[in-house]
C-alpha cells in the first residue's frame, strides 16, 4: 500500500513544472512543517532525536516566507528536511505503526522531492542568468561594426582591446584625427575577450590592436597560467591575420579612496604580487615572441606601488588625468610599429572569413 502511494505521488510529480510558483513553495514548505511536527508526536523517539533539526527547519522557514526563491534559504530547508527524514529511517519505530504517520512519512518524502526538483530548477535559472546566450557580449558592438567603414592607408587603424578601462577612454579626444577604434567592454575577463576577437578585431581589418586586460581575471580570481593562455590565444590569432600587437601591462590598483566607498579597496581582489607576476610574464612574452610591451603600471604607480591617488577616483579605472598618462605612452608603442602600408595576407584572411 505504501509503495501504491509513493508511485502515485512520483506520477503527480512528473506531471508538474520544475520551478515551483512562490506561493507553491509557502505552502509546500509550510506542509513539511506540519508533517514534521505529526510525525514527531506520533512516534515520540523521532521527536526527541530530532529537536535540533526540528528548531532548523523552524528559523529556515521563517527565513524561506521572507524570500521564497532564495536559493541558499531552499537549500538548507531541503538539507534540514533530508536530516529528518534520514532519523525517520534509522529510528525504532512502534509495531504495527498508526496508519496516519505511514502515510504522512510518505507525503514528507513526495515533499522532499518537490524541493529538490524545485532547487534544481533555481539552480539551473541562476546559472542562465549568469551565463547568458550571448556570452562574450557579441550584440555591443555589432551594429557599429558594421556601420564602420574599411580602413584606409594614409590613417593606419589601430583597434584598442579590453576591459572597462579601455570602455571608459574616449579615445576621440585623446588621438584626434587618428582611426583608432575603442572596443572595450566593462567587466570582461580575457577569456570573453577571446571569443569576440574575431568580430571585433580581426573583422574590422585594423594594423594593430593595443590590448588592456587581465584585471577581472586577476578578481575572479582565474588562474594566471588561464590568462597567459588567453593572452597567447589572442595574439596568434592576431599574427596569423597579419596585426601587430600592442600588450599593455595590467594597471595598479589602490585602496587610498576606500574611505568613500568600501568597495574601492581594490587590492583585496587584485593583491599586488599577482598584478607584477602577471606582467613579468607578459613582458617576457612580448620579448620573445615579438610584440610590444607598453608600460603602463610603471607611469601610473606611486612610491608604494599603488595606482596614483589623483590618477583615479576608485583606485581602478584612471579618470582624465590618468589617461593623459597614458596617451601619449600608447602613441609611441603605436609609432614604434612603423605602421602605414596595408599588407593583407589573402591566405590568412580567408581563414577568417565572415
Amino acid at each position: 500500500m505504501q509503495r501504491l502511494v509513493f508511485l502515485a505521488c512520483a506520477v503527480v510529480l512528473a506531471q508538474q513544472s520544475p520551478l515551483l510558483p512562490t506561493t507553491e513553495v509557502l505552502k509546500l514548505s509550510d506542509r513539511s512543517w506540519q508533517l514534521v511536527e505529526s510525525i514527531s508526536l506520533a512516534i515520540p523517539d523521532i521527536g526527541r532525536t530530532s529537536l535540533p533539526i526540528q528548531d532548523a527547519l523552524r528559523q529556515t522557514r521563517a527565513n524561506l516566507r521572507s524570500r521564497p526563491n532564495h536559493s541558499a534559504y531552499t537549500y538548507t530547508l531541503l538539507a534540514n528536511l533530508r536530516a529528518y527524514t534520514a532519523i525517520v529511517d534509522a529510528a525504532q519505530k512502534p509495531f504495527p505503526m498508526p496508519a496516519e504517520a505511514v502515510t504522512q512519512i510518505v507525503e514528507l518524502r513526495t515533499s522532499v522531492e518537490r524541493l529538490e526538483v524545485h532547487f534544481r530548477a533555481l539552480l539551473d535559472s541562476a546559472e542562465l542568468r549568469l551565463r547568458p546566450a550571448d556570452r562574450d557580449n557579441l550584440r555591443r558592438y555589432e551594429e557599429a561594426n558594421a556601420r564602420l567603414a574599411l580602413p584606409v592607408v594614409a590613417s593606419p587603424r589601430v583597434v584598442f582591446f579590453g576591459d572597462s578601462i579601455t570602455d571608459g577612454w574616449r579615445l576621440n579626444e585623446y588621438f584626434a584625427g587618428k582611426d583608432y577604434v575603442n572596443r572595450g567592454i566593462g567587466g570582461q575577463v580575457t577569456g570573453e575577450m577571446l571569443g569576440r576577437f574575431k568580430a571585433d578585431v580581426l573583422d574590422l581589418r585594423p594594423q594593430a590592436v593595443l590590448i588592456l586586460a587581465g584585471t577581472n581575471d586577476l578578481a575572479r580570481g582565474t588562474a594566471i597560467a588561464a590568462i597567459e593562455n588567453n593572452y597567447t590565444m589572442i595574439a596568434e590569432l592576431a599574427k596569423a591575420r597579419g596585426v601587430k600587437v600592442i600588450f599593455a601591462s595590467v594597471l595598479p590598483v589602490s585602496d587610498y579612496h576606500k574611505a568613500t566607498n568600501p568597495d574601492n579597496e581594490r587590492s583585496k581582489l587584485r593583491p599586488a604580487a599577482s598584478i607584477n607576476a602577471l606582467n613579468v610574464w607578459l613582458k617576457r612574452y612580448c620579448a620573445s615572441a615579438g610584440y610590444t610591451y607598453l608600460d603602463y603600471f610603471t607611469a601610473l604607480a606611486d612610491g608604494a606601488g599603488m595606482l596614483t591617488a589623483e590618477l583615479a577616483e576608485d583606485g581602478l579605472h584612471p579618470n582624465a588625468a590618468g589617461y593623459r598618462v597614458m596617451a601619449p605612452l600608447a602613441q609611441v608603442a603605436i609609432d614604434g610599429l612603423g605602421l602605414g602600408r596595408m599588407q593583407p595576407d589573402k591566405k590568412k584572411r580567408r581563414l577568417f572569413s565572415k
